[in-house]
């Protein structure tokens, strides 16, 4: 906490582009630009200032019923400056740069998040219950996330290592490489991404490279309901170890593609698919 020179406390944060927020009184009105920093704020107890969100901001369900400013990768500015802002908490990784930069020069505070793993997810709770007055909240849910990551790393620091294709989509064909933070979810429980090497974050594969690898388990969310056709559509290849031993898991997306308070859930989600395949050995 700072002071602006005339007697009125500045709060101060670093984005995540290294640049510093300052707000001079707690945020009140802040519009989210995409469907995870939606849901960051929710959990940081700043639900009741989000007053604007992009399309598919659909978690927890009250944010569905948010305005909305366009889709993350192409803002409505007209309907997000109606909204008349003081936040605009921006998707470093996603959103258009060019009509996300227009912001600051309209007077709008912009703070950029790109939360990327468990530690970035904790501290981006806090950092969002700083700027909206919500600490009390946002220090506990992220006390939270730490002490349930603690926990799961210890429970499974001695499981045996299982080789693990995550898969993203269909066509093309995509998974993670070790960056992302889903690959360091299914570490936490003995999993091994066989494309952590990888230098896209979200890589384009063939099937051919998946047998090549051999993998002991397959796991994806497909489309997002319980569709079991991404899966099924493996079984072509009965000679793979995944397939041969029906190691082929679905887990909501939801769970696991949003970097939020809830890949805790969806990564014990995946240590319980895993453990699946270890009793298969």
């Amino acid at each position: 906490m700072a002071d602006s020179g005339h007697g009125v406390p500045v709060t101060c944060v670093a984005d995540d582009a290294g640049r510093e927020v300052c707000l001079d009184a707690p945020a009140r009105r802040i519009v989210a630009l995409s469907p995870g920093v939606t849901e960051l704020l929710y959990a940081a107890g700043a639900g009741e200032r989000v007053v604007g969100a992009v399309s598919f901001s659909d978690y927890p369900a009250e944010a569905a019923r948010l305005p909305r400013v366009g889709s993350y990768d192409r803002l409505d500015l007209e309907a997000l400056l109606a909204l008349e802002p003081d936040l605009v908490v921006a998707w470093a990784g996603g959103n258009p740069r060019e009509q996300v930069d227009r912001l600051p020069r309209l007077g709008l505070p912009v703070f950029f998040s790109d939360a990327g793993d468990f530690a970035a997810i904790a501290s981006s709770l806090e950092r969002f219950g700083a700027l909206a007055g919500t600490e009390t909240v946002a220090d506990e849910a992220a006390r939270a996330l730490r002490e349930g990551v603690t926990a799961l790393r210890e429970q499974h620091a001695e499981a045996a290592p299982i080789p693990v294709f995550y898969q993203v989509w269909e066509q093309p064909l995509m998974t993670v490489n070790g960056e992302h933070w889903i690959s360091q979810a299914l570490a936490l429980c003995g999993g091994e991404n066989l494309f952590a090497e990888e230098a896209p974050l979200v890589p384009r594969i063939g099937v051919e490279a998946v047998l090549a690898r051999d993998p002991e388990a397959i796991i994806t969310g497909g489309m997002g309901e319980p569709d079991s056709s991404w899966l099924e559509a493996w079984r072509d290849f009965p000679e793979m170890t995944a397939v041969r031993r029906d190691n082929l898991f679905f887990i909501d997306p939801d769970l696991v593609q949003r970097a939020t308070p809830r890949l805790l859930e969806g990564t014990r989600a995946l240590c319980d698919r895993l453990e699946s395949a270890r009793e298969r050995r």
